[in-house]
This record gives C-alpha cells, sequence and structure tokens, in this order.
C-alpha cells in the first residue's frame, strides 16, 4: 500500500482542536480537504504529519506553535483613528476586516479594543501562539 510522500496531492478528513480541546476546525459534514504536500497550501506541520500516512489510516498530529501559525507577535497590533475606516463600517470587538498593505497585498485583522478616537487592530492569525491538535483520515492519494 503507497504511503503519502512529497509531491502527492492528498485528500484529508481533520478535525482541529485547542489544548483545551476545543475544536477550531473540521471538515466533518464537509468535502475532504485537498492539497499538495511540499506545496505549503497547509501548515507545516499538518503536512509533515500526513507525510508516510497510508489512504484510510487515522492519527493525531500534534502541531507546535512553531509548526504552525507561528508566536503571537505585538508588532501585529495597531491603532487607527476612527476617522480611516469608511463610514459604511460600524467597528466592533472580534469583527474581522480585510485590509490593503501599501504593497498591495491583503492581510486579514481582527478588532481587538475600540476606544473613543481609535481602533486596535490584530493582524496576528486567530490561532498564532497556539500548539494545536488535529485527528486526521488519509481518504485519498493521488499522485
Amino acid at each position: 500500500m503507497s504511503k503519502a510522500k512529497q509531491g502527492d496531492k492528498v485528500k484529508v478528513h481533520y478535525t482541529g482542536k485547542l489544548k483545551d480541546g476545543t475544536v477550531f476546525d473540521s471538515s466533518s459534514g464537509r468535502d475532504p480537504i485537498e492539497f499538495t504536500i511540499g506545496t505549503g497550501q497547509v501548515i507545516p506541520g499538518f503536512e509533515d504529519g500526513v507525510v508516510g500516512m497510508a489512504e484510510g489510516e487515522q492519527k493525531t498530529i500534534e502541531v507546535p506553535v512553531d509548526l504552525g501559525y507561528g508566536p503571537r507577535r505585538d508588532d501585529l497590533i495597531a491603532n487607527f483613528k476612527k476617522a480611516q475606516f469608511p463610514p459604511d463600517i460600524n467597528p466592533e470587538v472580534g469583527q474581522r476586516l480585510q485590509m490593503q498593505q501599501p504593497d498591495g497585498k491583503a492581510v486579514q485583522v481582527t478588532i481587538i479594543n475600540i476606544g473613543d478616537e481609535e481602533v486596535t487592530l490584530d493582524a496576528n492569525h486567530p490561532l498564532a501562539g497556539e500548539d494545536l491538535t488535529f485527528d486526521v483520515e488519509l481518504v485519498e492519494i493521488a499522485a
């Protein structure tokens, strides 16, 4: 039976959990995710964990912060004047927005605080700083 290796296109079902067991994402009830191993389409620790699995195999993959979304970075938190927001946006804590960087790239941010004059935005990935656990089933390997 073949095992997943670099360059293989794979389909997997997964359930992602935080250290305390909270489920943050799952493919349950949806199609499995599909990605090519070695292309960086998923976080490194997830990809590394799938390597060597056979079709139909299930396993638990532990992904430390540095192989997941990385550590939380204070330099990705910034304050912006409320006047800088478009008039059709009514900022709320927890709200996710997309901003355009000076180089034209889009970045997702989360509103983490709203003051009288300023809004604090966090561009860290919501799972940055977290060790993650994935229960994975390799559904298909398409070399």
